[in-house]
Order: C-alpha cells, then sequence, then structure tokens
C-alpha cells in the first residue's frame, strides 16, 4: 500500500503575496453554512463583508494530508478564475488553520429564492437572464478547463438586489452536508450528468471518464427548473431520479415549453454527452431565444415576475451555497462583529 501523499498528491501549499490572508485583520460573526470538513462564517477582512470558510484538517494523517491537499486545489484554483459570474476569491491562509475568504454575497441561494417563490414563476425573462449568468460563468470555467461537477440551485448565489447569479463551490471537492439528512452526494443526483452515476462505469473503475459535458446536463436541469419552479423528477427520491436519469433516461417533461427553449433544454441534457452543446453554443442559442420574445418587454424588466406581486426583498445576509445549505435551527449567536476585539481571529475556541 502506497504512501498518503502517493495517494493524494500533497504539494506544498505556495500562495501569492497578493492572496495572502493576515489573520490578524479577519474577524469572525455568525456562522452561516457547514459542512462535514468546513464550516462558513459572515465576517469582516479590513473592513470588508467577507465569507469565511474554515477548513477543518482531519483526525488521521490520510485525512490532515487529503484535506490540505483539497485546500491547496480550491485555492489554486480559485486564485486564477476572476468573473462578475464567479463568486469572488479574496484570499487565504494555511496556519494557524486552513481558512478561504471569499465575497459575501447578500441575497442567499437561488434555491431558497425559489422556494420562497413558490407557486410563483420567474417571468421567462427573468429565467433566460438568469440562465445566462449561469452559461457565462459555466464557459469562463471550463475556458479555464475546470469542470463545475455539481451545478444546481444550492450553489448559485444571488447579488442582495436578485439581479446577478454567481456560481460557488466551482471545481471543488464535494462537502458532506450535515442538513436534511442527506449527504452531499445524494443531493446532487438530481443534477447529475447520467455518465457520473452508473454501476458500470463504477465496476470498471473509470469514474473519472468523463468531460465537461457533464455540467451541460446539469445546467438543463437548472434551466427547467428556472423556468417551472418546480423540483425536478417531482415524486422521486434523489436515488430514484438519479437512476431514472441515468438507467431509463427519464427527464422532466419539455412539452409545455416553446419549442424554441425546448430544443435548448432537451439538447443539453442528452444521453450522448457529445451530443451536447458546449456553454458558448448555450450562451448563442439563449441569446438568440431571448431576442426573440424581446419586443414583448422592454430589455430593463429582466428582474420581474408574472405574479403582480412585487419583488420579494433580499433574503437575511448569508451565503449558503459557499458549503451546504444553511441550517435553520437555532444557533448561540456569537459577538457582533462591531463588538469584536481588535487585531485576533475571533471566536476560534468556541466555533471551530
Amino acid at each position: 500500500m502506497g504512501s498518503v501523499n502517493e495517494f493524494y498528491s500533497v504539494e506544498e501549499f505556495n500562495l501569492e503575496c497578493k492572496w495572502l490572508i493576515d489573520p490578524k485583520h479577519l474577524f469572525v460573526g455568525p456562522k452561516i453554512g457547514e459542512g462535514a470538513h468546513a464550516k462558513v462564517y459572515e465576517g469582516k477582512y479590513k473592513n470588508q463583508n467577507v465569507a469565511i470558510k474554515i477548513l477543518h484538517k482531519g483526525e488521521t494523517q490520510e485525512e490532515i494530508a487529503k484535506r490540505e491537499a483539497n485546500f491547496s486545489r480550491e485555492v489554486a484554483m480559485l486564485s486564477r478564475v476572476q468573473h462578475k459570474n464567479l463568486v469572488k476569491f479574496i484570499g487565504a491562509c494555511k496556519e494557524p488553520i486552513m481558512v478561504i475568504v471569499t465575497e459575501l454575497l447578500l441575497g442567499g441561494t437561488l434555491r431558497k429564492y425559489l422556494l420562497k417563490m413558490r407557486p410563483r414563476c420567474f417571468d421567462m425573462h427573468v429565467a433566460i437572464g438568469y440562465a445566462l449568468d449561469i452559461a457565462r460563468g459555466m464557459e469562463f470555467l471550463h475556458s479555464h478547463g475546470i469542470i463545475h461537477r455539481d451545478l444546481k440551485p444550492e450553489n448559485l448565489l444571488l447579488t442582495a438586489d436578485h439581479k446577478t447569479i454567481k456560481l460557488a463551490d466551482f471545481g471543488l471537492a464535494r462537502e458532506e452536508s450535515l442538513t436534511e439528512m442527506m449527504t452531499a452526494e445524494t443531493g446532487t443526483y438530481r443534477w447529475m450528468a447520467p455518465e457520473l452515476y452508473s454501476t458500470v462505469t463504477l465496476r470498471q473503475g473509470e469514474k473519472k471518464h468523463y468531460n465537461h459535458k457533464v455540467d451541460s446536463y446539469s445546467f438543463a436541469i437548472v434551466l427547467w427548473e428556472l423556468i417551472h419552479n418546480k423540483l425536478p423528477f417531482e415524486g422521486m427520491s434523489n436515488l430514484q431520479a438519479a437512476y431514472a436519469a441515468a438507467f431509463k433516461n427519464t427527464r422532466p417533461s419539455a412539452d409545455d415549453l416553446p419549442q424554441d427553449m425546448a430544443l435548448i433544454v432537451t439538447s443539453c441534457w442528452k444521453e450522448d454527452p457529445n451530443a451536447r452543446p458546449n456553454f458558448t453554443q448555450i450562451i448563442q442559442l439563449l441569446q438568440h431565444y431571448l431576442s426573440t420574445i424581446l419586443p414583448t418587454k422592454p430589455v430593463l424588466s429582466l428582474r420581474i415576475f408574472t405574479s403582480d406581486t412585487a419583488v420579494l426583498p433580499p433574503e437575511s445576509p448569508g451565503t449558503r451555497a459557499l458549503m451546504a445549505k444553511c441550517d435553520d435551527s437555532t444557533e448561540t449567536p456569537t459577538t457582533p462583529l462591531e463588538n469584536t476585539p481588535s487585531g485576533i481571529f475571533f471566536c476560534f475556541n468556541r466555533c471551530y
């Protein structure tokens, strides 16, 4: 059996000075998310509101090596991708513990926004506008050789005004969720490309033999959900949905979609990955479709709803999709940021 380093290819952590966070300027506030391997807090860095992800080191030598390797890969990826539709990376540090700092988005996750709206649906202009945000972020990731692998509403964050969507958790090792009594893997099955869920592939040890087109499939499911505001594969469990998609070629119904939109959605979730469009093509298809319906609405109305009800107010501050969905259970509040002692990493002993 090989060593831990042979299994996880742990490399020396080298962070450019411009991305190195000084812990003395970090102040930790309320916890807003939690996964099996990390916790996320609201905080401040040099008077800037941020999301602070604190990673657990692990107990065994193997766990420590694996999590350090994942941390290094995550930081390396975040530091090289900057785009208006990706959550902005601010910096990181490895000592005294592993910490990643990103911008704090106040609009919450797309998942929670959709749940608040039900049974209402987005106006088609709104749905396409959001879809273009997602597709542009994905196009940029793919241009840098990064496959998201976990595209779903929980990993899509909204700005405070709900006008822009940004991708989070892109290209990262999946974290097991501690909420909703399911693992992160189970939670992603509903949006998972069929080639990622195949007992034949797993038996042959080829689970990594897939390409960026897995994201096109997941995008199709998200787009369907944006339009219908319903859970895809409704009535099925997560595992049933994944099994039906992978082995029965089952998909959500596109019968009630306009013909051109149905073509976009169904082409993205085709069983053959090579037959799915890439995100450059997806953007072109969405822009063309948007141009065909724009005469009925002014461009500036991109964030209105079909209901007469006014746009919902922004959610409470939080970046729930930076890790898992935030548990709504009652938390013991931490000291407000304005009362945080200056020059220390506050509340590590109590909340980490």
